[in-house]
Order: structure tokens, then C-alpha cells, then sequence
């Protein structure tokens, strides 16, 4: 089954106890047609300790809501629109069919500039480190001869 919504995307909820929630798709799986989003569709499970050391409990967790019952959220225009499928540099793409924005921009642009955030923060931390331990080593004199002795001893 070919679904339009993908991991990471913000949909709303059009059907059933949760009707106009909106939430993150943490996961799908095409096979049954279902998504997980974030604060939706919450299931209790009871577990029952199987041994001495696990603990027993009822825990809350997102069950599977139908792909149908779902509608995507442009974050361009945003609003709830249906998907269509287009070819944008030579690649296929999902297009909003409200505005014509494409929505597999957006994740590719946020997942760039994270990456480029990252780069430029290592240096700097590493630069710090540097600064501090050479500030220890200043302060407390070593002869590499002695074994870690201090030459005041």
C-alpha cells in the first residue's frame, strides 16, 4: 500500500475519539496501512512482571490509527490537504494540493542546516577542552621523570 504520510510529518486527525487532534507520525507501516502519531489513538497495556527483577504495571502507549483517518498538514499554507505527486529536479515529490508547495522540501532544508549547526559547534567545544586542561596543567607543576611527582616534593 502506497501512503502519503512519512515519519516526522504533522497530520491531523479527520475520523474516530481523537477527531481533530494533530500530532507528529512517529512511525508507518505500509503492510497494515497504519501510522503512529505522537498523543493519538493512546492504548493502556497492562504488563504482568515476568520475573523477580521486572516490575508489573499499566503503561500508555500510541496504537496504530488507519492511513484514511489521517490527513497531512501543509507546513507552508498550513492547512489539512491531500497529497499530490509531482517531479521536482528530477525526483519524485509530494506536492500539497492546496498551495502546489512540495513537502519533502522542507525536511531535506531543516536536516541540511542541522547537520551545519553541528559542524560548527564541535570546534568550538573542542577549543574550550583544550583551554581548561591546560589551565590544570599550569596550575600543578609535573616532572615527567618523578612518576607524577610534584617538583615541590
Amino acid at each position: 500500500m502506497n501512503l502519503n504520510v512519512r515519519k516526522g510529518d504533522n497530520v491531523i486527525v479527520l475520523t474516530g475519539k481523537d477527531k481533530g487532534k494533530t500530532g507528529k507520525v512517529l512511525a508507518t507501516s505500509p503492510k497494515t496501512g497504519k501510522v503512529l502519531v505522537e498523543g493519538v489513538n493512546i492504548a493502556t497495556h497492562h504488563n504482568k512482571p515476568r520475573s523477580a527483577t521486572e516490575q508489573g504495571g499499566i503503561k500508555k502507549v500510541e496504537a496504530g490509527i488507519d492511513v484514511s483517518n489521517v490527513q497531512i498538514i501543509c507546513p507552508s499554507c498550513n492547512k489539512n490537504a491531500r497529497v499530490r505527486h509531482g517531479e521536482a529536479n528530477g525526483k519524485a515529490v509530494r506536492v500539497c494540493a492546496k498551495c502546489g508547495a512540495n513537502l519533502d522540501e522542507k525536511k531535506a532544508d531543516k536536516s541540511k542546516k542541522k547537520a551545519e549547526k553541528k559542524v560548527k559547534k564541535e570546534p568550538a567545544a573542542k577549543s574550550v577542552k583544550k583551554s581548561a586542561k591546560t589551565e590544570q596543567t599550569d596550575n600543578v607543576p609535573v616532572d615527567s621523570a618523578s612518576d607524577g611527582k610534584t617538583d615541590k616534593e
